[in-house]
């Protein structure tokens, strides 16, 4: 009855241009009918929004801000193919194109309208997610990661499925595609080993999705660089290094190849300094040196179970000591390191320069029974066994001599 109605209706508009050739006139009316249809529809989704009860939602806002444009493009598409039949300016062969032409058209929209408005939701649904304050950083970035990689793998396959179901709508395309599904054979083999990279990718996507060995903003270490996760697409992932270089990799690479994540599980960090000191180093006073500069550090976590400061090594020339402590996240650990570095160095050069490196020369006599000489080109100074520190006897088992000689002569 609706139907009859409307078409009734852009007959007796059509009487107004009967003045034209049929076929300009049919082509005017359903042009008109058409911006019609338009100006309906922005009449629609700008009056909306401003409602009474509605002007508060911001989702509201958004779906009018965001769908408009499919919304006045399914009007006007309805409008015009509704008012079809009241034509008569067309051949018959012209009306039927254009009848499936309108259908194509329709379902292409509405297909694509929908994949709009599941992106709409889909970030709504992120944009409060973070918001949380309660929600800890590992899972918003698992809840991104998820959303993102199957919103594209969703968007990729319905729009597939949409663009293959406006093409059906023509009955050549359609037979086109039962004949060539019919006779598939080989030539689909072929395909499907040449796209294998592709479909390869397409499901490492979901695998990476469900199991999540990689999330948005996680930082990893590859080639050597520090690079952050800016974007998982359907087949390859975008990474940012710290000098904002760009790292496109194949998504299947992270479940091909081992790789580091340096967030996987947590963001917080542990960050590691060496120093090599000389032997006359006090390590205790070292470590409460460490302790006092990393308590005006801005970038540690105040977390002292985290803390340390220990002699990891030494060799001829020097000691090492290891000062670890951790911060929030990889930026904060980079900057805690260079920091702590930086402070306690200046407090060593200033308070104690002796520990400091410094190369040792022996002197040794040419003879077995003459001295190293002179003595006080000996570095450091050597506590002589008269001094007190040692009164045992040497390697031959007779007691240590006087001051100017290192070891008696057997």
């Amino acid at each position: 009855m609706g139907q009859h109605w409307y078409t009734t209706l852009v007959s007796e508009l059509r009487v107004t241009v009967d003045w034209l050739p049929p076929p300009i006139a049919s082509v005017l009316l359903l042009c008109l009918v058409a911006f019609i249809a338009m100006m309906f529809g922005r009449v629609i989704t700008s009056a909306i929004p401003r409602l009474p009860g509605l002007r508060r939602i911001t989702v509201i806002h958004d779906i009018a801000d965001n769908l408009r444009n499919y919304v006045r493009g399914l009007l006007m598409i309805i409008a015009a193919s509704a008012a079809l039949p009241a034509t008569e300016g067309f051949s018959p062969t012209t009306d039927y194109v254009l009848g499936k032409t309108f259908a194509c058209l329709f379902i292409m929209t509405l297909g694509f309208g929908i994949i709009r408005a599941f992106r709409l939701g889909t970030n709504r649904y992120l944009e409060r997610i973070t918001r949380r304050e309660s929600v800890d950083d590992i899972v918003v970035r698992s809840h991104q990661t998820q959303i993102r990689v199957l919103r594209r793998l969703i968007e990729i396959t319905f729009g597939v499925v949409v663009v293959a179901a406006a093409l059906m709508v023509f009955p050549a395309v359609r037979q086109y595609g039962i004949s060539l599904f019919a006779s598939a054979g080989a030539a689909s083999l072929v395909i499907g080993l040449s796209a294998r990279s592709v479909f390869s990718n397409l499901i490492a996507g979901i695998q990476i999705a469900m199991t999540q060995p990689i999330r948005m903003e996680d930082m990893l270490i590859l080639n050597g660089d520090w690079a952050w996760v800016e974007e998982i697409n359907a087949t390859y992932v975008v990474l940012r290094t710290w000098d904002r270089r760009r790292y496109i990799v194949p998504i299947s690479y992270f479940l091909e190849n081992p790789f580091q994540n340096w967030t996987h599980s947590s963001p917080s960090l542990i960050g590691t300094v060496f120093l090599w000191l000389d032997y006359q180093t006090p390590v205790s006073r070292v470590r409460e040196i460490f302790y006092e500069e990393l308590a005006k550090c801005p970038d540690w976590d105040k977390d002292r179970s985290q803390t340390g400061c220990q002699v990891s090594d030494s060799s001829t020339n020097s000691i090492t000591l290891r000062l670890i402590a951790a911060a929030a996240d990889a930026n904060g650990m980079w900057n805690l390191c260079c920091d702590i570095r930086e402070r306690i160095l200046e407090r060593l050069r200033h308070e104690m320069p002796e520990t400091l490196p410094r190369g040792r020369t022996a002197i040794v006599p040419g003879t077995p029974d003459e001295s190293a000489w002179p003595a006080s080109l000996i570095s450091p100074p050597v506590n002589r066994p008269d001094q007190g520190a040692y009164k045992g006897p040497d390697i031959s088992g007779k007691p240590s001599q006087g001051p100017g000689s290192i070891a008696a002569p057997g």
